[in-house]
């Protein structure tokens, strides 16, 4: 099996032809003859190492109150996820738009950059990628802590033009749910009135799981057919909104003293959602749904 790790996700642009391996699911049938292809072709990447991924587990996450990732989208709730996924089902996590910077689907500024002229938080790369990936990372990490068979992709070049370049999140997401892996890409969504709210968009391309469920729970939900269908659920990814990026979100985001325990509170309610859906028992106080009372809606795949 190959394993490297790193400590800390690649944020600044890749060198175009550069990856690092991870550890492979290989729980499922066909896992085993997928993935290895994949690795060959473009690595799967950025995977915390086993120091990083205790200081995710000891960190105390912030304690999220109802409202800390901003509306959820107040949108219509037409699905409900039935189907039961195993416990060991492979989860693969993407860091939404890390393959479309300065082109098209780059994301979003956020609303310090946009509105009040804050310097981005990287120079290369749009604020909500750096965010989708400090937040994928902790949720990987967390979830690994606690045993979830969980890995992260990280694209190795971050301007790819066709979404069906093997490379992408979306190519790799593809392939990762058709052979009975589940793929959950992360995103925050577009300030103001261009931006919705929290929540899930389920895959569209096959049955709707307890998984999806969870996570709705948890997050807020959108229509099955959000705009007719965004391109990962179309292709059988999960894509998750975490919240706008503006107002208390992006403020604790942005502040040091409130940064990591934010982005550890966010992970925690991500990997709870996660243990629920699967059917495993999240550990004494795990932060999963909001406080009842939230509602159930969600978000923009363009955020």
């Amino acid at each position: 099996m190959l394993e490297a790790v790193t400590d800390s996700i690649p944020l600044r642009h890749p060198q175009p032809g550069s990856s690092t391996q991870g550890p492979l699911p290989l729980g499922l049938p066909g896992l085993g003859q997928l993935l290895p292809l994949l690795v060959s072709l473009i690595g799967l990447s950025a995977v915390p190492s086993a120091s990083a991924q205790g200081a995710f587990a000891r960190l105390p996450p912030l304690s999220l109150s109802a409202g800390f990732t901003g509306p959820r989208a107040p949108l219509p709730k037409d699905w409900v996820g039935r189907i039961p996924l195993a416990p060991e089902t492979p989860i693969l996590v993407l860091a939404g738009h890390a393959d479309s910077q300065g082109i098209a689907g780059a994301g979003t500024s956020g609303a310090a950059v946009a509105l009040r002229g804050a310097a981005p938080m990287q120079a290369d790369i749009q604020d909500e990628l750096y965010w989708n990936l400090r937040t994928a990372a902790a949720v990987v990490a967390l979830g690994r802590s606690r045993g979830l068979p969980i890995q992260l992709y990280v694209p190795p070049v971050r301007d790819i033009a066709s979404g069906d370049d093997p490379r992408t999140n979306w190519s790799i997401g593809k392939a990762f749910a058709a052979a009975g892996g589940y793929a959950l890409e992360i995103h925050y969504d577009a300030y103001g009135p261009d931006g919705i709210g929290s929540g899930l968009m389920p895959p569209i391309n096959r049955p709707i799981s307890q998984l999806d469920e969870s996570l709705a729970q948890a997050f807020g939900s959108y229509p099955r057919l959000f705009r007719g269908g965004l391109g990962a659920p179309k292709r059988g990814i999960a894509l998750l909104e975490i919240g706008k990026l503006e107002g208390k979100l992006e403020a604790s985001l942005r502040d040091p003293r409130r940064r990591e325990a934010s982005i550890a509170g966010i992970a925690e309610r991500i990997v709870a959602a996660i243990e629920l859906g699967l059917g495993l028992n999240p550990p004494p106080g795990a932060v999963g749904n909001e406080p009842a009372g939230t509602g159930q809606q969600a978000s923009s795949g363009g955020g």
